[in-house]
């Protein structure tokens, strides 16, 4: 589903097929669709401006006419370049070979599709992977920032690892999951994957392999991928990560680092034990191999705290911890942190300062003070108990309408259920119609393109009238498709 800024006026004398027609065309003359770029279908047309189909190829057969479009058969209709509106140009860049040529390679198509659906309106988000708005601490933020005030507000840029007030006070915070470091060792970054776009920068070379849990949330971006490298999966048991299949595949594949979730793993929740966390770290020491540790939903702990990050036992240095405030505070402000040797951290900060001069020295501040006040911890233990009463709501629900469809792991924190669909239907049908009744899901073949039989639910975002009517939205429609 496409949208747009712009919809026709119903009330309007103009008809709506030629209320359509200017505006695809103003697009057109004003460079804003240039030569080269793909229209959208005319369904998607259809149901962006809430018309019939007709009124579309109505206004689209007036724009071929005019010179302004053609269609391309399969590549669908196109923006060409012999109109007489655009004639008066010499030449027409062609934006759209500069697009297809960019080095980053582009979200997968589902991921865009769920970026833009994000934002319509009325959308029941089951699948979102953040903090409910009722949830984020909006007055506490006001608190924070009115303090701030009443001090020298920093204006300037931050030194090129982050506010100093800041990385003092996640290194005490880290103290209690007996990570023992420094400022120095701490980086200050703008999110989770701005870390991981910095360590594809400035660690890692084109070519290399990156060995990761299967399924996994790095499957949905194409931060290594777009440097040149390549994404291998490790197969997980009920603990997390397969550790006697690590130096098999680095051998295999020749792997640089080991990139993992081991607190309530994204999407499966999952959480590493004890013993794992040991091994895993054996065998890595034992092997050369780096490790990226994703700590993000370490906090979201529901009735007891899982094992302490690898990084608390990393003598050797071999881990890079990334945590971040977005799952707890905000995602808007936009402050995450990478642990790791100081050379590491070093040469990480500068290539931050060639990307953004650093992260924003008012975000980095309000950080601090969430740390300093205390602020943070009694807010993360409200946000357990309502993350765990949204967790058992979905749970209830379910076991109302799917037990007879669907299997899943009952999360001890984080925001997700893995849920494995039993009847063998399109996962890609089920997206589509799913939308269609304004329900937004995240397929499982995001986050490996295997799993083809799983959702990954949220219960972190949508509201308890939300999940209900989501879920059995969902279980209809499963039951459909396996008709």
């Amino acid at each position: 589903m496409e949208r747009f800024d712009w919809k026709p006026n119903g009330s309007s004398p103009v008809p709506l097929y030629k209320q359509i027609e200017e505006y695809i065309k103003e697009k057109i003359i004003n460079g804003e669709w240039t030569v080269g770029t793909r229209l959208p279908s005319q369904r998607a047309f259809s149901h962006a401006f809430e018309v019939n189909r007709s009124t579309i190829v109505m206004a689209l057969d007036e724009l071929a006419a005019q010179g302004l479009i053609e269609g391309k058969g399969r590549r669908g209709t196109i923006v060409k370049n012999d109109a007489w509106s655009i004639s008066t140009l010499k030449s027409h860049s062609n934006w759209n070979s500069y697009v297809e040529t960019g080095i980053h390679y582009p979200n997968l198509p589902t991921i865009q599709e769920i970026n833009q659906a994000e934002f319509y309106p009325h959308i029941i988000r089951l699948g979102t992977g953040e903090l409910s708005p009722e949830l984020l601490p909006e007055k506490k933020t006001k608190q924070i920032m009115k303090e701030l005030s009443h001090g020298q507000i920093p204006l300037g840029y931050a030194e090129p690892r982050g506010d100093f007030k800041l990385r003092e006070q996640i290194a005490k915070y880290l103290k209690k999951f007996d990570i023992l470091t420094s400022p120095a060792s701490i980086l200050i970054v703008s999110g989770a994957i701005q870390a991981l776009q910095l360590i594809s920068m400035g660690l890692l070379c084109k070519g290399s392999s990156i060995l990761l849990e299967k399924p996994s949330y790095l499957y949905s971006l194409n931060v290594f991928q777009s440097a040149g490298m390549r994404l291998f999966g490790i197969p997980m048991d009920e603990h997390g990560i397969q550790p006697s299949l690590i130096s098999k595949y680095k051998r295999q594949f020749n792997g640089s680092i080991l990139y993992t979730i081991p607190s309530f793993h994204n999407p499966t929740s999952l959480v590493m034990n004890e013993q794992r966390r040991q091994e895993v770290m054996k065998v890595c020491n034992e092997i050369g191999l780096p490790i990226i540790e994703d700590a993000v939903y370490q906090d979201l702990w529901f009735d007891s705290s899982p094992p302490n990050p690898l990084k608390a036992n990393d003598t050797n240095g071999i881990v890079l911890h990334i945590g971040s405030m977005s799952k707890v505070i905000s995602p808007g402000l936009r402050i995450g942190w990478i642990v790791g040797p100081e050379p590491v951290i070093k040469r990480l900060a500068d290539i931050k300062m060639q990307m953004d001069y650093g992260s924003s020295s008012l975000s980095q501040r309000a950080a601090a003070e969430w740390f300093a006040s205390g602020l943070y911890e009694k807010h993360i233990q409200q946000i357990r108990v309502e993350l765990k009463k949204r967790r058992d709501f979905m749970l209830k629900m379910l076991e109302k309408y799917c037990r007879d469809i669907a299997t899943w792991q009952i999360p001890t924190g984080g925001f997700y259920i893995w849920l494995q669909i039993e009847p063998n239907i399109s996962i890609r049908e089920l997206f589509e119609k799913a939308l269609q009744e304004k329900i937004l899901l995240n397929p499982g073949n995001v986050y490996d393109r295997n799993a083809s039989q799983y959702l990954r639910l949220s219960y972190s975002y949508a509201s308890m009238h939300e999940i209900e009517k989501g879920v059995k939205t969902v279980a209809r429609l499963i039951k459909n498709l396996s008709i």
